[in-house]
């Protein structure tokens, strides 16, 4: 890579190819490898393990007073009461990885008090590095990325995921895709969250939608979209997506249209603190976890939570999916009480989610 990155980002850099290494060391035999269920099509392999060891030990080496949230040891290792958290995924795509097909990646970010600031999302089989710093960009190995300028949903193709867990509502999903994909030129699925989403910072995807994701699945993934001039929020169009289950992504004009397609399918909770209510999932959580979960001061617990409380207290979504309000009308009065021909244009106005091509 010529540019100069961020130290933080070429930690997680380092640690994402040393995971990267160990992932294609046992691409060479996957049939010898020892795989667990978690769930109803959910496996974990040795290698995830193996790889999530390698990159928390990298990480911790270079900060030792950051925080952990890691698919696999959730947070068990790292410093709990730090405003630096890295949220790790080994291996995004591992039941592609333990038929042998290669579509799956390592993905780890780094948010600070709650924040996405440094991502990596590395594709072991192709030797791709996708990454990014808030406000320096996204880059594609030393390609800076430029999410596609599509505008008309026919002609856009988009990415998903399938809902595979017991218990999914999969005739809302099916009732989804069935309206998503009667009005695009194509639907994708290949398997990897993390990666869809570096497509559509690459521009190779024009949208992305997927329900059913944790932190660690769209984290980097996120960022990485927003560096590249994208858009990311969950089916309402509002920023809290990364605990809420459900996300959509895209450009900003076929983000405007699948967040109104999606938006009746929406099933954001807005008042987390509610009993009976699923607030933020993390890895290995219990039952004392969750009655104790009000009374902690941990940082890392606090950033988990964060983002689920977001939605209560923010008066109106962040990006710009439902319409602007209607400019008001200026009469020649007023351009001549002000003393001023230079009136201002409803233009400038625009939504700031807009971004330079």
């Amino acid at each position: 890579m010529s540019q100069t990155l961020h130290p933080m980002l070429n930690i997680a850099v380092r640690a994402a190819r040393a995971a990267g290494a160990i992932i294609n060391r046992a691409a060479l035999d996957v049939e010898v490898l020892k795989v667990a269920t978690k769930g109803t099509n959910d496996f974990v392999t040795e290698v995830d393990q193996a790889a999530e060891e390698a990159i928390i030990t990298t990480l911790l080496e270079a900060y030792p007073g950051h925080g952990i949230l890691a698919e696999e040891s959730g947070r068990e290792r790292g410093a709990r009461h730090s405003d630096y958290v890295w949220i790790i995924d080994p291996l995004d795509g591992t039941t592609n990885f333990i038929h042998g097909l290669p579509v799956y990646a390592v993905s780890i970010a780094l948010a600070f008090r709650g924040r996405i600031e440094q991502a990596v999302v590395y594709d072991p089989s192709r030797n791709d590095l996708f990454y990014a710093s808030k406000g320096r960009g996204a880059f594609l190995n030393d390609r800076r990325l430029r999410v596609s300028k599509r505008s008309r949903m026919a002609d856009a193709l988009i990415g998903t995921g399938f809902p595979f867990r017991k218990g999914d509502n999969f005739k809302r999903y099916l009732k989804m895709f069935e309206e998503v994909m009667q009005h695009c030129a194509g639907v994708r699925r290949p398997g990897a969250a993390a990666l869809d989403l570096c497509y559509v910072a690459a521009g190779w995807y024009d949208g992305f939608f997927e329900t059913g994701l944790q932190p660690w699945d769209v984290a980097a993934g996120s960022l990485i979209v927003t560096e590249a001039g994208g858009l990311v929020g969950n089916f309402t169009g509002e920023a809290d997506y990364l605990y809420q289950r459900e996300l959509v992504a895209g450009n900003p004009r076929i983000y405007s249209q699948l967040v109104q397609t999606l938006g009746p399918y929406s099933r954001v909770i807005k008042a987390p603190a509610a009993a009976g209510e699923d607030t933020a999932p993390t890895p290995q959580s219990n039952a004392s976890d969750a009655s104790n979960a009000s009374d902690t001061t941990d940082a890392t617990d606090a950033f988990v939570r964060s983002a689920a409380t977001a939605a209560a207290s923010a008066p109106e979504p962040v990006h710009d999916a439902a319409p602007a309000p209607r400019p008001r009308r200026i009469r020649k009065q007023d351009l001549a009480a002000s003393g001023d021909g230079d009136a201002a244009s409803p233009a400038a106005a625009a939504s700031p989610n807009r971004r330079a091509g």
